[in-house]
């Protein structure tokens, strides 16, 4: 199954920011386009304002006046329904209501030819349920862009219970035609990012509920040590707390109000109170002209160890041995195996890589956080307990210093923040892909493309030792019952893989 041909019409019904992002992709991919609203006039207002858009891309060079001109003459706006009948394609974003959307197919079922594909834009609602109100659902697929849709180049294509395959084919065909990058998913909550993103959200928000840390600091820990481009408070302000809320609760309730997915009480309460981020001045942060943005917190210098001692070969951090060395302090070998993940310090305390266990646990251990680049990362993060010894702690800072990073050091939180946030979001890959909700390489596309994320979670448990997800999700578990950090059967099994011995045990 092909590419719907760019000689063929593509409507759009819904002329907010998705539908007049979606209408300007198609027309930069050659198709004469219509636009239609239920509200009078708004259809040719969103022609004037992609218009405007064409305007200021031929103005920085992205497009040449001729090609824009001729887009100009093949966007339509539409003052009836009935003016989509040609169609070869309608891709609805309407409002996310589902009676709204199944009057609206089943309008466009009574005009448009049997070969006409009939997409909508849900990024929270059934493509299932849309699709049932229609006589031939097979037709019915979701095509999930994200915004600003002329510019982010993914497309979740998503098979409805009753979607024919060949509709999803052409469908993922189109979206690739026009310059996008489509990834398949099966309908179920979320489809694949917003589905398995909970996580990055969830994770900062419990830490910051525990006084573990500040937003400053966890966003900061996220972004310098875990690599991602946004922290998730700052990320929030952005999408804005009711939206991003929204979509939260929207994935929890459908999963039958799943522990994993459960919402955050301090987010709702910024929702009830108005503070919406960006869009209303003030959220996570302060947006106000002359607000001063908050710090995350850094250590005061100190001095570096002479020397360490491993305990094995640091596991996931095993890089760290390397720049130590490569900073002048010495490396003694110790007498744990290969898969130790404990350093210890001149004083006798211990510096070990999280792994679900608390500080407090312990007479004398400091926990670092996770970094997918160690070499990388300007920040690291050291977890501590309030009876931990002062000492252990400095010397675990002077340690990391002077390997030329900033030191956050936070609450005694099981599992820290880099590493809770990409074991979870580990989990949830696997959870979906055992599902069928998606293959692993859609899902590692979707998450660096949708969200922008370091590595796709897939990738990350290609890097990471095997059963490190699963082996401390158990502790976090054992330390939050109720199971919201159960391991799935998906990474259990994954833990065993290759290992028909602990398969047995």
């Amino acid at each position: 199954m092909t590419a719907i041909d760019q000689s063929r019409t593509v409507a759009v019904v819904g002329t907010g920011t998705m539908g007049q992002g979606i209408a300007q992709v198609a027309l930069a991919a050659g198709h004469p386009v219509r636009l239609y609203d239920a509200v009078p006039g708004r259809a040719a207002e969103a022609a004037k304002t992609i218009g405007a858009r064409l305007d200021r891309l031929v103005e920085k060079g992205r497009m040449d006046s001729a090609e824009r001109d001729a887009a100009r003459a093949r966007l339509h706006p539409a003052a009836d329904l009935a003016e989509l009948a040609d169609a070869a394609l309608v891709v609805e974003a309407v409002l996310e209501q589902l009676k709204i959307k199944q009057e609206l197919f089943t309008a466009l079922e009574e005009l448009v030819a049997d070969d006409c594909l009939l997409a909508t834009n849900t990024s929270s609602l059934s493509v299932t349920a849309i699709a049932g109100a229609l006589k031939h659902p097979g037709r019915c697929v979701g095509l999930h862009f994200f915004n600003p849709a002329p510019l982010l180049p993914l497309v979740e294509v998503v098979s409805g219970f009753a979607t024919d395959e060949a509709a999803a084919t052409r469908a993922w065909a189109t979206a690739a035609a026009w310059g996008k990058t489509p990834v398949r998913c099966a309908d179920q909550p979320g489809f694949i990012v917003n589905r398995i993103a909970r996580p990055f959200y969830a994770e900062a928000f419990a830490v910051y509920e525990e006084r573990g840390a500040d937003p400053a600091t966890i966003d900061a820990v996220l972004r310098e040590s875990g690599g991602f481009r946004m922290g998730p408070f700052e990320l929030t302000d952005l999408i804005g707390q009711d939206v991003n809320e929204a979509v939260t609760r929207s994935v929890w309730e459908s999963f039958f109000q799943n522990v994993k997915f459960t919402p955050s009480l301090p987010q709702r309460r910024l929702v009830e109170a108005g503070l919406l981020g960006r869009k209303s001045g003030r959220g996570w942060y302060d947006y106000a002209e002359g607000a001063v943005r908050p710090e995350p917190h850094t250590a005061e210098p100190a001095g570096a160890p002479e020397y360490v001692i491993a305990e094995g070969g640091l596991g996931a951090a095993a890089e760290l041995l390397d720049l130590i060395r490569e900073c002048g302090i010495t490396v003694r070998k110790g007498g744990g195996e290969d898969t130790g993940t404990r350093l210890v310090l001149p004083s006798g305390g211990q510096l070990g890589l999280a792994d679900g266990q608390m500080s407090g646990e312990f007479r004398d251990v400091v926990f670092f956080d996770l970094a997918p680049d160690y070499r990388a990362a300007t920040r690291i993060a050291l977890s501590a307990s309030p009876d931990t010894p002062e000492r252990t702690v400095l010397e675990a800072t002077g340690l990391f210093q002077a390997l030329g990073k900033k030191v956050s050091v936070i609450g005694d939180v099981p599992g820290m923040i880099v590493a809770r946030t990409v074991a979870m979001l580990m989990d949830a890959a696997a959870d979906a892909v055992a599902k069928g909700v998606a293959t692993e390489d859609d899902i590692d596309t979707a998450m660096r493309l949708g969200v922008n994320y370091p590595l796709g979670p897939v990738e990350w448990s290609r890097r990471l030792p095997q059963g490190w997800a699963y082996e401390l999700l158990q502790e976090l578990d054992l330390r939050y019952p109720g199971g919201r950090y159960a391991p799935s059967v998906a990474l259990f099994q994954h833990s065993l893989a290759g290992d028909p011995e602990g398969a047995d045990e």
